[in-house]
């Protein structure tokens, strides 16, 4: 059974084999290569997960959701039909999907992956992306940095030594990773980022801008705004200007907007970019002009302002030859394949950094004056794992019995604003009126996993907790319960998936059109569904093109466009 590399995104997702001696991604039922991080339910109960759950996103938004990975590693519950459903369960069932794409292919029953996560993300949101894996009944081998999957790809195919800068931009997360290439080694130096940035801030830039321009109030149809704005982002990416129109709550909604104008919208969101990116720089020994490649992950990369930017602050152009969407899927299957011990890969070394800073709270003394708790690193940002570490504190107070050990992920000073793991409870065996000493030990490994020990001076029993990476808000008792009730959740056949979503684009459609093209439409959809009833029906795909190019047409006519 082989290992998969998936790229669990906020806009789109993509599973990948090696084959041959190389990774290649998988297509779904649609032969596309990017199934959309999309998810709802059907009239009839049964779970929808792509482009079929896209097209429904405008005509039943109460059944349907998206951008859900940015709640990772949060309690956020989603309400779809009489269904209930915490970030890690949407994700899986993303992940269902993508299993199933990937045994259509194979023949063969997958159950084990690496999975890739932005660099940013926090301890919460790994262990929620490793639930999520664990409900769609995988075995998650390996939890890898996004920016770090794309150097992998980009590394393995150029053979020269060189320091590398990896921009990645996705729908929902913007990451930075600096590493270093010499021999068959690749270092990871340096990784920054921010978990809520990303093409969807970009998208409601302009869907703000639509809103105040057109004086929209009361707005039902937040999902055809949203359409709207993201169709004209993605145009202002290949053309200087944009004429558009559209029907949002029963408003005419037509104007024309520019990149000019685009880029000033968005002016705010570049100027959170070039933090993260000055703060990795700063992490590492380099200077800007010691970066040979600059490599662009994520689609959100295809925007002029992005490339424009990066081309100003490091006086080359991004390398622009490699599909950004593919990138991270193509790494975390070459990383999958390592897992594997693949000879084809027996000589690549990759080593990675803890993005976040770890400790403790401690109580913080200035010249005899005990001031209140902050937070006292002991493994810092950016270290090289897996990697071990360890600090001396000593008791406050007379006779103390117990040292709790609060652990805290974070940047701050300031307790409150780093994020508490948990805590381990030291003993003190002989409490004495003299301070005692206790040597802290943070273990960290490539997984993600941290293990604290703790041992009093002068004592031989050393004290552990493991903080691993089982769910955040979910027990092991609790995934494996959910797991069975999520298992029950009825998918389309798998060749049915086209069909249902040409039926969905369709009824999207309708909605939008009227008159005799409302008609024209009805017509057509009840001979393309007579038809599929033909149980000697030879070439679906034929017919599913034919309708396919008749929706094409009649959007072209009644709403213009190439």
């Amino acid at each position: 059974m082989p290992i998969v590399g998936i790229d669990l995104g906020t806009t789109n997702s993509l599973i990948g084999i090696w084959e041959e001696g190389a990774p290649k991604l998988i297509p779904n039922a649609h032969t596309n290569l990017l199934t959309p991080s999309v998810v709802g339910i059907d009239d009839n109960g049964e779970i929808l997960v792509g482009e079929t759950a896209q097209e429904r996103l405008i005509t039943h938004p109460h059944m349907t959701v998206s951008n859900f990975k940015r709640w990772m590693g949060t309690a956020r519950k989603t309400t779809l039909g009489d269904k209930s459903f915490l970030p890690e369960e949407l994700s899986s069932l993303v992940l269902r999907a993508l299993v199933r794409d990937a045994e259509e292919y194979t023949g063969e029953k997958i159950t084990e992956a690496v999975i890739s996560v932005p660099a940013y993300f926090n301890d919460q949101q790994r262990k929620a992306t490793r639930a999520a894996g664990q409900l769609a009944g995988l075995t998650v081998e390996r939890i890898i940095n996004e920016p770090t999957a794309a150097a992998l790809a980009y590394g393995l195919e150029q053979n020269d030594d060189a320091n590398i800068l990896i921009f990645d931009l996705g729908g929902g997360t913007f990451d930075v990773s600096i590493l270093e290439k010499f021999d068959d080694v690749m270092e990871v130096h340096a990784s920054a980022g921010d978990n809520y940035l990303g093409g969807e801030d970009f998208k409601n830039r302009i869907r703000d801008h639509l809103v105040g321009q057109h004086q929209l109030v009361d707005i039902k149809d937040e999902a055809r705004l949203s359409k709207l704005a993201e169709q004209i982002k993605k145009e202002l990416s290949v053309k200087h200007s944009f004429d558009y129109k559209a029907e949002i709550s029963g408003q005419s909604v037509n104007g024309s907007i520019t990149r000019e104008e685009f880029e000033r919208l968005v002016e705010p969101l570049l100027m959170r970019i070039r933090q993260p990116l000055e703060r990795a720089i700063r992490d590492t020994d380099f200077q800007v002009a010691e970066i040979d490649h600059i490599v662009l992950a994520g689609g959100s990369t295809r925007m002029p302002v992005i490339r424009n930017l990066v081309g100003t602050l490091f006086r080359q152009l991004p390398l622009s030859h490699l599909d950004p969407d593919h990138l991270i899927a193509l790494g975390a299957t070459i990383q999958a394949t390592l897992k594997e011990r693949n000879e084809d890969l027996k000589d690549v070394v990759l080593t990675d950094v803890c993005p976040y800073t770890l400790g403790i709270g401690a109580l913080n003394e200035v010249h005899g004056f005990t001031e209140e708790a902050v937070m006292s690193p002991i493994i810092e940002r950016n270290a090289t794992i897996p990697i071990s570490r360890a600090q001396t504190y000593s008791t406050t107070s007379p006779k103390q019995k117990i040292v709790n050990c609060e652990v805290y992920q974070g940047e701050s000073l300031n307790l409150a604003n780093n994020i508490k793991l948990g805590m381990l409870e030291v003993k003190i065996p002989k409490p004495t009126k003299e301070p005692q000493h206790v040597d802290v030990r943070f273990t960290y490994d490539i997984n993600g996993t941290l293990e604290v020990t703790a041992q009093v001076w002068g004592e031989d029993k050393i004290q552990k907790k493991v903080f691993n990476a089982s769910g955040v808000n979910l027990s092991q008792a609790e995934i494996e319960a959910r797991f069975k009730e999520l298992e029950e959740l009825k998918m389309p056949p798998w060749k049915q998936g086209p069909n249902r979503t040409v039926l969905a684009r369709a009824e999207r459609i309708y909605e939008e059109v009227s008159g005799d093209a409302r008609e024209l439409l009805l017509d057509q959809m009840g001979q393309f569904r007579k038809a599929l009833e033909d149980q000697h029906l030879r070439n679906p795909e034929r017919l599913r093109k034919e309708f396919s190019d008749f929706l094409d047409s009649l959007e072209v006519s009644v709403f213009g466009g190439e």
